[in-house]
């Protein structure tokens, strides 16, 4: 058993497309229209026959109680790992991303909070290198 496919709803296909490959610098996968909306998935360049993200149209009713909630709370919906977080954090400020948490050490890990203008909050996790004993 594998995750090869995991969503994440959007308010705007298009624009979710543009912040999550030309900010966060994904690569697409698929966009194929289905009737207004598209099966649009992403996925790193790290990873490029990895898992995939879709971004799915947030229209269900239920979407947005859930994700105003998880946003009232600070929860994100994704997470993200990276190398080097204050590296991602200096590049996505500059390139005008808003953070809601600054680059924090949690112990075993450096996290970090953002907006992804689509209606989600994406934590970056940097973990720690474990030093032999």
């Amino acid at each position: 058993m594998r995750i090869e496919l995991t969503s994440l709803f959007v308010d705007d296909q298009s624009k979710a497309h543009s912040f999550y490959t030309d900010v966060l610098g994904f690569t697409t996968r698929h966009n194929i229209p289905i009737g207004d909306d598209f099966w649009l998935t992403v996925a790193s360049p790290d990873a490029p026959e990895g898992p995939e993200l879709l971004l799915e149209p947030a229209g269900h009713p239920a979407v947005k109680p859930y994700r105003d909630a998880l946003a009232a709370d600070g929860i994100p919906l994704a997470q993200f790992t990276v190398d080097d977080i204050a590296g991602e954090h200096a590049r996505l400020t500059g390139l005008g991303v808003v953070f809601t948490q600054p680059p924090t050490d949690i112990g075993p890990a450096l996290i970090a909070v953002f907006d992804d203008t689509c209606g989600n909050l994406i934590q970056l996790i940097q973990p720690k290198s474990e030093s032999p004993a």
